[in-house]
């Protein structure tokens, strides 16, 4: 008697577990790689077929759905990036005798340059966040909430780190004595990050603020390990809390809140950094960027930063 296929949802799961195991991916990432391949065996299922029986005809026209269904050339892209990661796993571990993927074509992705914000909104937002989180004539709860954001802004800014580290930050990282933040990255890698004194000041003065509230409020006078605590199930503030905070205040200075985002920052930290001066190598490493070519979608602005070092340094420039 033949042995069983494995189901798809295992064989989506023995690739997640490799992913975590042996590549350190974190929660982020495997539930976008099970989103992604959910999705793609949904489609198989649909199409009389499945993830372990599927020829490249069948993974071609998962592709088309994608397309029909309206999705971006870099969703379409991230999409089939998990299906060849898929067959390559299931046709290494013996799962497939072949790798269907390994011939699919990807869509042409024009080179896309990060949102940026210039100096003068950054000082915007700050400036609105700072007015927000000194207004005393406001309930000590809002007040609280305006110092938080207030404190989050001033960190992302000077580190440039991801949300997902940010939110997470330990209380710890609060010490006023601290100069260096230890951060967990993607893939489990602790990276070394500086932060300055209007970062610190500002985690202080929240600090001092939550201290404040808590002797208001017993029921919330309890300690907790996170720097952005919450009452949620993780135990600190959301990404999504942060973002949703972010765009108000935005729409509060008059900018575009649809183009404002926490990594919208992270590229701002970026930018400013390599348009004063910064190397791309020390931006890479701040970052946490594995690769030197991830850090390269900023080479716009060394170009324009050079551009204008010619024309103001070079003593023919004009002629």
């Amino acid at each position: 008697m033949a042995a069983a296929r494995p189901s798809d949802d295992s064989l989506i799961e023995l690739f997640l577990d490799m992913q975590a195991a042996e590549r350190g991916a974190g929660e982020n990432t495997l539930a976008a790689y099970r989103n992604d391949l959910t999705d793609l065996a949904a489609h198989l299922r649909a199409a009389g077929t499945s993830v372990g029986k599927a020829g490249t005809d069948d993974l071609r026209g998962f592709l088309k759905s994608l397309d029909d269904r309206g999705f971006a050339a870099s969703s379409l892209a991230r999409r089939l990036s998990a299906t060849r990661q898929l067959y390559r796993f299931l046709y290494a571990e013996g799962k497939r005798g072949d790798d269907p993927a390994a011939v699919l074509e990807g869509p042409k992705r024009g080179k896309t340059l990060p949102k940026i914000l210039s100096i003068a909104d950054v000082d915007r937002l700050l400036t609105q966040a700072r007015a927000n989180a000194e207004n005393t004539e406001q309930p000590i709860a809002a007040r609280l909430r305006a110092s938080r954001l207030l404190c989050l802004l001033e960190v992302v800014y000077a580190t440039g780190l991801r949300v997902s580290e940010l939110v997470a930050l330990p209380a710890s990282a609060a010490r006023p004595q601290q100069q260096m933040l230890v951060v967990r990255g993607k893939g489990n890698k602790e990276r070394l990050v500086p932060v300055g004194g209007a970062a610190k000041r500002a985690m202080g003065e929240y600090l001092a603020l939550r201290a404040d509230a808590a002797t208001k409020d017993p029921k919330k006078a309890a300690p907790s390990k996170w720097l952005f605590p919450s009452f949620g199930e993780q135990g600190h503030i959301t990404r999504q809390h942060f973002a949703r905070e972010l765009k108000a205040l935005g729409a509060a200075c008059g900018l575009i809140p649809s183009q404002l985002s926490p990594h919208v920052l992270r590229h701002a930290f970026a930018s400013h950094l390599l348009h004063n001066g910064a190397d791309l190598r020390v931006v890479q490493t701040l970052l946490g960027h594995a690769d030197i070519s991830t850090t390269q979608i900023y080479t716009h602005v060394l170009e324009e930063r050079l551009k204008s070092m010619v024309r103001d340094l070079h003593p023919l420039a004009d002629e």
